[in-house]
């Protein structure tokens, strides 16, 4: 079956050159212009990929990206920002949010297309080759790769693709330094077109959704990051 993609932007010739052009690349497109329209969408349907304008008229699509998230049935649908701030500092802001990917206006549809494709694939990607639950910290912290599940202290947490796979990795070979290149290389391999401190923004909400285990993340100043059991748990 093709991938459905929903597009919310309030521009109506982008919606449509964005709808045309994914189409004939053999996706399915639903297209909306207002965030009640797209929210009212969500209610029966779940995409496989947003695309979400952050300029929107009486709506932050910042907000609408860390509600998306913040939802358990919607947080691991990968979601491409689309905007026409292009400062770093924007970036980082809307990848703090839980965006996978942003893309700045005006774009190259073809471009948009391969950004898609990247994300998607990323999705696809199996985890470490250890298939069984893993369980660290005596026990506190159990990783399912198959059930895509974490649990501390018995609790589910809700990771996002990025910070799943961040601490499938940390954890596969504890006390070992990751730089932060290579913990891109394992998120995005060849495709990765994210700055460096997007490695730093995912940490950041790991070790959150961790709680009382957030301090097995270690950092190395200049280097990157480890998992290392901490004595006080």
């Amino acid at each position: 079956m093709a991938r459905t993609i929903a597009v919310l932007d309030d521009e109506e010739d982008i919606l449509k050159l964005v709808q045309t052009h994914l189409t004939r690349a053999g996706f399915r497109v639903e297209t909306f212009s207002s965030p009640e329209s797209f929210l009212k969408y969500l209610e029966r349907h779940q995409p496989d990929l947003i695309l979400l304008d952050l300029m929107l008229p009486g709506s932050d699509g910042l907000e609408i990206c860390r509600y998306l998230k913040s939802r358990p049935e919607r947080s691991a649908v990968p979601i491409i920002m689309l905007t026409a701030r292009s400062q770093e500092a924007d970036r980082v802001t809307g990848l703090e949010m839980g965006a996978d990917d942003y893309v700045t206006k005006p774009f190259s549809l073809r471009e948009l297309e391969a950004r898609i494709k990247a994300v998607l694939r990323r999705q696809e990607k199996p985890g470490l080759p250890e298939k069984l639950a893993k369980k660290l910290a005596g026990g506190q912290l159990i990783i399912d790769p198959d059930k895509h599940e974490v649990r501390v202290k018995g609790r589910p947490v809700e990771l996002s693709l990025s910070e799943f796979r961040i601490l499938e990795l940390l954890t596969s070979r504890p006390g070992r330094v990751f730089t932060r290149d290579e913990i891109l290389d394992h998120l995005w391999g060849q495709e990765k077109v994210v700055i460096l401190r997007t490695v730093d923004v995912h940490i950041r909400h790991l070790r959150e959704k961790l709680g009382p285990l957030a301090a097995s993340i270690h950092s190395v100043r200049g280097v990157g990051y480890k998992y290392e059991e901490s004595e006080r748990r």
